[in-house]
């Protein structure tokens, strides 16, 4: 069974979900850019906070599907040290990358938040979402940084992932919610019957109708105590 959209696919989602619907303590974070769109839906259906949550991962040059680490907002860097090693990656060109990825990272704080601060964290649960899974490395890489931040608890929650992403995942999440687990699962896209690229500004739209680009948190009983 394949999504019609990513709309669609947060709509299914936030079903899966709704035992966190209304609760204070509840935000969803969504990894930009096309976990947003999904993010929005369940964070809608739920009543929750909505924000972004930046993360790049440092793609192993001439084979970026393979993560050598990851930075993430915050200053937080993660190195696969072993791969570094094993691949005889110069030190040199880790810090390269990890300069060229903050950049990016900057400039989508800038362009989606305009520098305003995450949404609070700490002490909350989290719902982390992305519209799907294949290799997970980006999505490790946030559950790692976004455990320096101290929430009470993390939800990885995605409409389809490869199996063995999302077993590896639920080691590292205290939960996992993956609607479908396809075998073979080859990638994201193909279980979307529309899945064109999200652009920045369908981001900065979808935040701003949450609420979050003017600093404050959408309206509703959770939104007030976060």
């Amino acid at each position: 069974m394949r999504f019609n959209d990513r709309i669609d696919a947060g709509r299914q989602l936030a079903v899966r979900l709704a035992t966190y619907a209304g609760r204070a303590d509840v935000v969803v974070l969504a990894l930009p850019r096309g976990g947003v769109p999904v993010a929005y839906e369940v964070a809608e259906q739920l009543r929750v906070p909505l924000d972004v949550f930046l993360v790049r991962k440092l793609g192993v040059p001439g084979h970026q599907e393979l993560a050598m680490g990851a930075i993430s907002e915050g200053g937080v860097e993660v190195l696969s040290e072993d791969l570094i090693r094993d691949l005889g990656i110069p030190r040199t060109l880790v810090q390269q990358t990890a300069v060229r990825e903050r950049l990016e990272l900057d400039r989508r704080d800038q362009l989606f938040r305009g520098g305003r601060p995450l949404v609070p964290v700490r002490g909350h649960l989290v719902i982390l979402i992305d519209d799907g899974l294949a290799t997970g490395s980006t999505m490790e890489a946030a559950v790692i940084a976004l455990r320096r931040l101290q929430p009470s608890r993390i939800v990885v929650a995605v409409p389809v992932g490869a199996r063995d992403t999302c077993d590896r995942l639920g080691r590292m999440a205290d939960e996992v919610v993956c609607l479908q687990r396809p075998e073979p699962f080859q990638a994201v896209g193909l279980w979307y019957q529309q899945f064109a690229q999200t652009t920045d500004e369908e981001v900065r739209q979808l935040l701003a109708r949450a609420g979050r680009t003017e600093g404050t948190p959408k309206s509703g009983p959770a939104a007030k105590s976060a």
